[in-house]
């Protein structure tokens, strides 16, 4: 068996429908790939046949054999992603900064496409992460969008801080603590964390965008190749999933009754403290990307 999920009758259609033999990619190369995309889709768990057909119809087989052979060093797969896929990258980057300054980004992503290490030895691909379940061209813009992000992050940490006397400085709290504030702050915290680990990338990148970065609804949806008007419906549609599953956690988990939760909000809602939501989404990248390196 070539495959963990699929026998190799399956694994041989779905070979000459990508047309993989063009990229000279083996075999079991591509039953490998397959497998994790089926994993990544579908989790641990063993699917219906149902489930497994509409999981492997609904992937861009083409793209899915390009990027295995293009993280196999193949050198026609690469001239033929280089030679379709570098305008449109290009493209997204004069979306992103119209000063033409992303496009350096859009060109060092190349590198980590490649795979080579420090020493130009080995080789740890970003096409990794790429399982088929949207077209190439979709994945690229999201990884360029996320370099973006994280540019302007890390630009922003180099900010100096204000000085004490200055309106800008952080002012001291002049009122009592709450006494149960530290124990509903660690509470929302945990379930926060987790919440936003459990969001799709593109909704915890969309919330960095308009929330950890400030940028406006049209900045963010330039960001995203998205009308701002469906940016705003799918950030109100991530916070409401969000706000039903930190109730849910605290309800089930932390043991809170209803007006406790009420409480724990509103306490939180008048001084968040320490609550950084940028640092959760860093979090909850992390975190799905620590299970993505030990997808097989």
């Amino acid at each position: 068996m070539r495959s963990r999920r699929l026998d190799d009758a399956q694994v041989e259609r779905l070979y000459r429908q990508a047309n993989a033999g063009r990229w000279h990619v083996p075999v079991v190369l591509f039953a490998d790939a397959l497998d994790a995309s089926v994993d990544r889709a579908l989790g641990a768990k063993a699917p219906t046949k149902r489930e497994l057909d509409r999981c492997l119809a609904s992937l861009h087989l083409e793209d899915l054999a390009l990027a295995c052979a293009c993280a196999a060093g193949d050198e026609a797969a690469w001239e033929h992603f280089i030679r379709e896929q570098r305008p449109r990258l290009y493209r997204a980057a004069d979306a992103l900064a119209p000063g033409g300054c992303a496009r350096e980004l859009a060109d060092s992503l190349y590198g980590e496409l490649y795979g080579l290490d420090d020493r130009g030895k080995g080789r740890q691909s970003l096409f990794r992460y790429f399982h088929g379940r949207s077209s190439l061209a979709t994945w690229l813009r999201a990884v360029l969008a996320q370099r973006h992000v994280d540019r302007l992050r890390a630009e922003r940490r180099l900010e100096p801080l204000p000085e004490e006397e200055s309106t800008a400085a952080i002012a001291s709290p002049s009122t009592a603590p709450d006494p149960d504030r530290s124990r509903y702050l660690t509470a929302i915290r945990r379930a926060l964390g987790q919440a936003v680990a459990r969001l799709e990338p593109r909704d915890r990148l969309r919330l960095g965008c308009y929330y950890a970065q400030e940028l406006t609804l049209a900045e963010t949806g330039r960001l995203l190749l998205e009308h701002e008007a469906t940016v705003s419906r799918h950030l109100a549609r991530t916070r409401r999933a969000i706000r039903e599953d930190v109730q849910r956690q605290l309800r089930t988990e932390a043991g809170m009754t209803e007006p406790q939760i009420a409480q724990c909000f509103h306490s939180v809602m008048e001084d968040p403290g320490s609550l950084d939501v940028g640092e959760m989404l860093d979090a909850g990248g992390e975190r799905k990307e620590s299970e993505q390196d030990r997808s097989p």
